[in-house]
């Protein structure tokens, strides 16, 4: 059985500055069918425009993204745990800050709680902790921390699923010929240094985050696989059925 890390962006799960119920009904229905063999954890952004859902703040103002944050977490978990109650699945909520995994004692403390959650059936539920760290918010660094979460809980595979579909060859908002590149075993570090440029009112990352938790992750001998959260197809294929029909595979592994 392999263990598994998910991690899903505000981009994905929020649509017209609130949550987007279907998009997060499939994704719950793809984590029920991935759980029947794998470990799974799930890292999930979208605490802040949860929040935004009951109050209306300028989410361009640090102070007030951290109150939407400590509004809309208890929103998003709770409908994390109905949605899940439908499998009975019990979720649980883990929420981490980057300087965690900074300290031998929190990164212990995080794995131990994790592996008691995982042995007993329980899909964790990993958020960074908005309310009260900056570094995420500011600099939207949540796929990095996703990649930390995989590395420190001994996971297999991050798996992100965005509203970018895939790593290709070329913009492909600019270039109608760009190409995917299905197999990535090495990052140029041109492409780590460029400026991290999100999508959506909500979204803090962008492709280039999405590079630097790849390449820490290669660097560690794990692979990562990036697809789209919008349609899961591509992730169901790979995960489930063993296809890699869309979507990129980073990993050190001759294929």
């Amino acid at each position: 059985m392999k263990r598994v890390v998910v991690k899903v962006g505000s981009a994905v799960l929020t649509q017209d500055d609130s949550i987007a119920v279907e998009r997060m009904e499939a994704l719950v229905d793809f984590l029920a069918e991935l759980k029947k063999s794998n470990e799974v954890i799930l890292v999930s952004s979208g605490a802040v425009a949860a929040g935004y859902t009951k109050l209306q703040l300028d989410r361009d103002v640090l102070k007030n993204k951290q109150a939407l944050a400590s509004i809309g977490q208890p929103i998003l978990m709770h409908k994390y745990s109905k949605k899940f109650s439908n499998y009975d699945i019990i979720t649980s909520q883990v929420l981490v800050t980057a300087a965690n995994f900074k300290k031998d004692g929190d990164i212990k403390r995080i794995k131990d709680t994790v592996d008691t959650l995982l042995v007993n059936g329980v899909i964790p539920i990993i958020n960074e902790n908005d309310a009260t760290a900056t570094e995420e918010l500011v600099v939207g660094d949540n796929d990095q921390l996703s990649a930390y979460i995989t590395k420190h809980t001994d996971a297999d595979i991050l798996i992100i699923l965005s509203d970018i579909d895939a790593y290709y060859d070329d913009d492909p908002h600019k270039n109608k010929d760009a190409k995917v590149l299905k197999i990535v075993n090495n990052i140029d570090k041109c492409a780590l240094e460029k400026e991290a440029t999100p999508h959506g009112n909500f979204a803090t990352g962008g492709i280039v985050t999405k590079l630097k938790a790849a390449s820490y992750l290669l660097e560690h001998g794990i692979d990562m696989f990036l697809a789209s959260g919008f349609d899961l197809s591509d992730a169901k294929s790979y995960m489930i059925y063993k296809d890699h029909d869309g979507g990129t595979l980073f990993t050190k592994t001759n294929i």
